[in-house]
């Protein structure tokens, strides 16, 4: 069985790490400008709330990058998994800085460090494009210079927006990803300074609300993706949704369904239900998959999702509320799918895996 893990965040010692890759007026910047935040971390807008269990899991930790290098080839051993799908971390929240240009010097500089040092430790290690979406010219500029790098294998933006990712402002971002043939993804994250209005209603609290309501931006996204034809104009892009649950696609499928019908004479650029552009352009990361007492609850709202075709696993590698690929409790019928054929089919640069990876079990 081929397996794929589509959400695999790749750590570093300290952002210190990009001042080779910074510009020089970008590196200026860093080096002798306000760091808010931890020491030596990222700058980036805090979030209202104080994650009460920080990121990782309280049993991983390394002591420098070879370590950390090691530990997530770990896993990929451990799970017999075929490919990870680097999802960054710090990086992602470039999206909450006011100043874009900077963002875009952020995230360029992290895309070459990326390459450097942990596409070239494993061959099973395929890297994210990570944008800020805060400039999409700057954004679409960066997936045309990474693009050519077979490596890459997705561009990546954060869930945290200053407006729903249909936006006809944001097409410049989907016009690159098609030229150069990549999917776009968003993850759970850049939920502070410029992006907090992506939780209804204002700033949470606490982190386990947050964490509970984490559906609400990508909710936002998915619509607005739909509602604004971006699938109409761009019909070969795959919008991947990654660290937002699961269980919540079905119910808004059905509500997008029955208000397109009633109010359709508002988008007539549409051709199909918005669950057929769902099930045709967007595909779900299983982390972090609900898990009711009565599975056949979860497996009811898979099958209304079309999982077979939509879902694909990921396990957040090495965050606290990390998922087992062999504790989803999916129904058994679809687990091949799930656990990297989709995947392969969506990330179309990863090449066939040695047949017997494929054998192994």
């Amino acid at each position: 069985m081929v397996r794929v893990d589509c959400d695999v965040h790749n750590y570093w010692d300290s952002a210190d790490v990009l001042l080779p890759y910074l510009a020089p007026e970008w590196k200026d910047y860093y080096v002798r400008g306000e760091k808010p935040g931890t020491a030596g971390s990222l700058p980036y807008a805090n979030r209202p709330y104080m994650l009460a269990e920080g990121f990782k899991r309280m049993d991983i930790d390394a002591e420098n990058m070879a370590g950390w290098i090691k530990l997530t080839q770990a896993h990929l051993d451990l799970y017999k998994i075929d490919y990870g799908i680097l999802t960054s971390d710090e990086p992602l929240e470039v999206s909450t800085l006011s100043n874009p240009y900077y963002a875009a010097g952020i995230v360029s500089a992290y895309n070459d460090w990326q390459q450097d040092v942990w596409l070239t430790a494993d061959a099973r290690f395929k890297g994210s494009i990570v944008i800020s979406p805060t400039d999409p010219g700057l954004a679409a500029k960066e997936i045309r210079r990474m693009g050519g790098n077979q490596n890459m294998v997705q561009v990546l933006s954060s869930e945290g927006s200053q407006m729903p990712y249909g936006n006809p402002f944001y097409h410049p971002i989907y016009e690159a990803c098609n030229e150069v043939g990549l999917p776009f993804a968003i993850h759970l994250g850049g939920h502070g300074g410029i992006n907090n209005i992506c939780i209804a209603n204002g700033p949470l609290t606490f982190s386990w609300e947050a964490h509970a309501l984490l559906a609400q931006g990508a909710m936002t996204h998915l619509s607005s993706m739909i509602a604004h034809g971006v699938f109409e104009k761009y019909p070969d892009l795959k919008f991947v949704i990654t660290e937002c649950g699961v269980t919540w696609i079905a119910p808004l499928l059905w509500r997008l369904d029955a208000d397109y019908k009633a109010l359709k004479k508002e988008t007539p650029w549409l051709t199909m239900l918005p669950s057929e552009y769902f099930r045709r352009n967007v595909r779900v990361a299983t982390q972090p998959l609900e898990q009711p007492e009565n599975k056949k609850l979860l497996w009811a709202m898979l099958e209304a999702m079309y999982a077979n075709e939509t879902l694909m696993f990921a396990s957040d590698f090495p965050h606290w509320d990390f998922d087992d690929i062999h504790k989803l409790n999916l129904p058994p019928e679809i687990e091949p799918n799930v656990h990297g054929l989709t995947a392969m089919k969506t990330y179309t640069r990863l090449p066939q895996p040695p047949a017997q990876s494929i054998a192994a079990e």
